[in-house]
């Protein structure tokens, strides 16, 4: 990753290699560069241990750092994924709030981690942003009543439908 100018450095517990390798496995276009492993004992890890792990996620650059317990992830920041589809949407949302995640409101999920995710089909985004104000504002409400996003219950709020 030398040639990149940028890249988002992610505070992990002990955990960023698992963390970069889980992410890899997760989401298209997404794969492990390299481990930088530790030349010394430091006060959170012995020599030989990964300190910095490089790693792309949907073609974004980050690195990530075991850092220790200091610092915790918080919604502060969040990573938004656009999906085209209930079965992509589902996928990520499984994969993500498996194993220790957590499901949270409105496409928001947590994953084992502690890092924010939203979850966001395409489909939404159309229906927010539509020149028809009264069908974005239903398929809006629809969506602030889900966890995961559905998709068959928002285009039916948008279009005037009961939404069971």
């Amino acid at each position: 990753m030398t040639a990149k100018k940028i890249a988002t450095c992610l505070w992990f517990d002990g955990r960023a290699e698992e963390a970069a390798h889980f992410y890899a496995a997760t989401f298209p276009d997404s794969h492990v560069s390299e481990a930088h492993r530790s030349p010394i004992d430091y006060p959170n890890g012995k020599a030989g241990d990964v300190i910095t792990i490089e790693f792309s996620v949907l073609g974004q650059n980050f690195v990530g750092l075991n850092g220790g317990p200091m610092f915790k992830f918080d919604e502060a920041i969040s990573f938004q994924i656009y999906t085209d589809d209930q079965a992509e949407t589902d996928r990520l949302w499984d994969a993500i709030t498996k194993d220790g995640g957590a499901e949270s409101q409105c496409g928001w999920c947590k994953d084992k981690f502690g890092l924010s995710w939203q979850i966001v089909p395409r489909r939404l985004m159309e229906m927010m942003s539509s020149k028809d104000t009264e069908a974005g504002a239903r398929g809006m409400g629809a969506m602030m009543q889900m966890q995961k996003i559905d998709i068959a219950k928002l285009e039916a709020a948008y279009v005037g439908e009961p939404v069971a």
